[in-house]
């Protein structure tokens, strides 16, 4: 593929409406994730943010628009989306506290060993090569890491399922700074790897950075996209994300 021919399109996402009972939440966003590509989705508190990835991810049921998954409407329950690709990290993590790093990690790749894949499980191994403190903890108890572990773990625990679309919800949130900066260099990796990301991020500056369009939804709208790096430089970005004035 030449540099001048656009990666195909993972996602997208046409004029999606998401209510909670007469609650709309989501008003019309559009979006589109070409393969390979980061796209990250800011916005304020309540601004419908994790609302979008939740309606994507097929856990919350979406009152009009159309999503489209690699060409295709995608599998209606969860478990087959996360077969076909599609991936979510919560905000939360949601880990299962009172069992291993290793047994953890190992959850992930349910829907690939349901599949009949036979070495659904050695994709561990590529795991810890990305993750060496996963590997050092490997028997530990996951209610027992530091929030950067739980982080790392959370996400090795997704690219257990071989995910093409990754979807992260707040990954920095709570971290301590050099923390942050790491998850941020992981997030670069996984996107030289070849794993698609829609990233969901509260630290602005970081996600801008990492990613190569950006969209900026307040209140269930999208009010402004656009490649990242001129996201950056907008005005009315800098005045209520980047601390400008």
């Amino acid at each position: 593929m030449s540099a001048a021919t656009p990666a195909p399109l993972l996602l997208d996402v046409r004029d999606l409406h998401v209510r909670y009972g007469r609650v709309e939440a989501l008003s019309g966003v559009s979006l589109q994730v070409p393969a390979g590509g980061i796209v990250t989705v800011i916005g304020p508190n309540g601004a419908g943010k994790s609302t979008l990835l939740n309606a994507l991810m097929g856990l919350l049921p979406v009152a009009s628009g159309e999503i489209r998954w690699a060409g295709a409407a995608p599998p209606h329950a969860v478990e087959d989306r996360v077969a076909a690709g599609l991936c979510l990290v919560p905000e939360k993590r949601e880990l299962f506290a009172s069992m291993t790093v290793r047994d953890n990690l190992l959850l992930g790749a349910y829907a690939r060993v349901r599949a009949g894949e036979r070495r659904a499980l050695d994709r561990i191994d590529t795991v810890f090569e990305r993750f060496p403190r996963l590997r050092e903890r490997a028997g530990q108890l996951a209610g027992t890491l530091s929030g950067g572990e739980r982080q790392m773990l959370a996400i090795g625990r997704a690219l257990m399922g071989n995910p093409r679309l990754l979807m992260l919800d707040e990954p920095s949130l709570g971290l301590a700074p050099l923390i942050v900066r790491d998850i941020f260099r992981i997030i670069r990796g996984l996107r030289d790897a070849g794993v698609a990301i829609l990233l969901i991020e509260q630290n602005a500056r970081a996600a801008l950075q990492v990613a190569d369009h950006a969209i900026v939804i307040e209140t269930g709208n999208v009010v402004l996209q656009g490649p990242a790096s001129e996201l950056a430089r907008d005005p009315a970005v800098t005045a209520s994300y980047l601390g400008g004035g």
